[in-house]
């Protein structure tokens, strides 16, 4: 069986499990604080990053683009691209867009771990890349049910992981009320049992980060 490395607040591993769950792919989830002394994540994967797929002959796939390419390649069973190629490309758009945003939110999670070290011009330097990269989201979904198409997929879980991840790292930002329809559309899309078998929330980090 598939095993996956994750932590509960990851944006990253959690498009993998809700793309593992769409596709009915069994795995074993493996949850750690990959920050942490003794944490399994370095043993898998050189950046000692998550996620981490571990594969049933023993050896791993890191980075979640790359994991999902690998699903969608090797469990081509309920498709999360469309073959359409203006589609696909959307939805890859929109995945680079998700987690340019994700990157920014943790950068600025990190920074203000700094406390009075912190850089102001840096966290607003990262802040002015999550606005601008939802406010594009936005657009791009415009009114539509579904991020790319008639049909769910990959831009749908690029994006629903972003904006589930605002919600519990960067409350401070009100994109719901800038980005009524978008704030719908996901409303719907959280309805969803691989959304909600996977909610994030935060874990305890006990060694220094930074």
């Amino acid at each position: 069986m598939l095993q996956l490395i994750s932590a509960t607040p990851s944006p990253y591993a959690r498009k993998v499990r809700i793309a593992l769950a769409e596709k009915k792919i069994a795995f074993e989830l493996l949850t750690e604080v990959p920050w942490n002394q003794g944490a399994m994540t370095a043993q898998h994967n050189p950046l000692a990053k998550l996620p981490v797929l571990l594969l049933e002959d023993g050896s791993s796939i890191y980075d979640s683009r790359f994991i999902l390419d690998y699903l969608e390649w090797m469990y081509p069973q309920t498709p999360m691209l469309s073959g359409d190629i203006s589609e696909k490309l959307l939805a890859k758009k929109l995945e680079v867009l998700s987690d340019g945003v994700c990157d920014a939110v943790v950068l600025v999670f990190f920074e203000r771990m700094r406390g009075v070290n912190a850089s102001e011009e840096w966290t607003a330097r990262q802040i002015h890349k999550i606005e601008s990269g939802v406010n594009e989201i936005a657009r791009l979904i415009g009114q539509r049910q579904y991020a790319v198409g008639d049909s769910f997929g990959l831009g749908d879980i690029a994006v629903g992981s972003v904006l589930g991840y605002l919600k519990v790292r960067f409350q401070a930002f009100d994109w719901p009320s800038q980005y009524p329809a978008l704030a719908n559309y996901f409303e719907e899309l959280d309805k969803r049992p691989s959304f909600q078998q996977s909610q994030p929330y935060p874990q305890t980090i006990t060694d220094k980060v930074v």
